[in-house]
């Protein structure tokens, strides 16, 4: 009778810790600063002429508030009332949480490439710089039985073919006015592509409003149901090198609600319910040490290595928002995303290690 208590209680606990996670949603917004994130607006640079867009009662009123945790949750709602208590965020740097990029140049590709690879390649020295010679994460998940054509990315910037390697690595990636849809474009389809085509084009033809990538990787995840959906959106960046921060914190707040509207389909749909987990990071942070240097990134400005990352899904414990002494770095989400879905992330590169904390209970 003890052997057959010991073998059920054997199964029991190998069940419990079986993989549970079959499909990520990996989401990256470009370059939105951990000081919003953690502490909501910044009444400096709200306060400013310069970067207000004549209009911080319209920040004020939305968005502020005397306390930086009202503040935060004002500005992403869903983030702090979901994420960061059924998930984990890292980077509150008062609190000692620290996470940093380890390349040396601060700025989109090499961040996305850290990010996608596990692996700094100091030759990925540019934003123009040529089809990345690295593998990706999701290159290499997409070798996977399970996971094979089953994989898609979108980015609103046009260098995500580039930093993704779209011909090597043999998965669909729909960067900027791209079309969705291929040679037989669906009616949905159709109108999302003559929307952008036709749409205002504020950072010209090189990146399209989040909006349309948005859209267009909703109809993917609703349509063709992938396991491993990369979104990158891109205004937080774009409307910060402009000096306009109320058009920032929109973006913010924007991309909030989009998680929400991905999570809400996420836990509704039978193949995703209790079975999706999901990534949320930047490429690169801003400056923070004078108030000019928040629109801007790069080697040259201080702090604008600091970034930060959430989780939530069936393998990560709600931690809630992480208050220990830690240092992570960007090198080690790929094989952290890896992780949850249950691989190790091989190649010819080295990867840098998961962070083992994700998945402490």
């Amino acid at each position: 009778m003890k052997k057959i208590t010991l073998i059920l209680f054997i199964l029991i606990s190998v069940s419990s810790q079986a993989q549970k996670t079959e499909n990520i949603i990996i989401i990256t917004t470009d370059g939105f600063r951990w000081q919003e994130v953690f502490k909501g607006v910044d009444p400096a640079i709200a306060n400013d002429k310069k970067f207000n867009q004549g209009d911080s009662t319209y920040i004020y009123k939305k968005y502020a508030d005397s306390n930086p945790v009202a503040s935060r949750q004002k500005l992403m709602p869903f983030f702090w009332s979901e994420i960061a208590t059924k998930g984990q965020v890292y980077g509150n740097r008062e609190l000692g949480s620290k996470v940093d990029v380890s390349n040396p140049y601060w700025f989109s590709y090499p961040g996305y490439s850290e990010i996608m690879t596990g692996n700094v390649d100091l030759q990925v020295n540019s934003n123009g710089y040529k089809p990345n010679p690295n593998s990706n994460v999701l290159e290499f998940l997409n070798k996977q039985s399970k996971l094979k054509r089953k994989i898609a990315a979108f980015g609103a910037w046009d260098a995500f073919d580039r930093i993704l390697n779209e011909e090597r690595s043999g998965f669909p990636v729909i960067s900027a006015f791209d079309k969705v849809g291929g040679n037989k474009p669906t009616p949905a389809q159709n109108l999302l592509n003559e929307m952008r085509d036709n749409s205002f084009k504020p950072f010209h033809e090189d990146e399209c409003l989040d909006v349309f990538t948005h859209y267009q990787a909703m109809d993917e995840l609703k349509n063709k149901k992938p396991k491993v959906l990369y979104i990158a959106y891109g205004e937080t960046d774009e409307w910060a090198h402009h000096g306009d921060y109320r058009s920032y914190l929109d973006a913010a707040n924007q991309v909030d609600k989009w998680i929400k509207e991905i999570w809400d389909f996420v836990q509704n749909d039978p193949q995703y319910k209790n079975k999706t987990s999901l990534f949320i990071t930047v490429d690169h942070g801003r400056g923070d040490k004078t108030k000019t240097q928040w629109t801007d990134h790069g080697a040259d400005v201080a702090g604008a290595s600091e970034i930060w990352f959430a989780a939530m899904g069936p393998e990560i414990a709600p931690k809630g928002e992480i208050k220990t002494e830690s240092q992570f770095y960007q090198k080690q989400f790929a094989q952290t995303i890896a992780k949850i879905l249950g691989y190790t992330f091989a190649t010819d590169h080295p990867v840098a290690e998961e962070i083992k904390e994700v998945f402490e209970k």
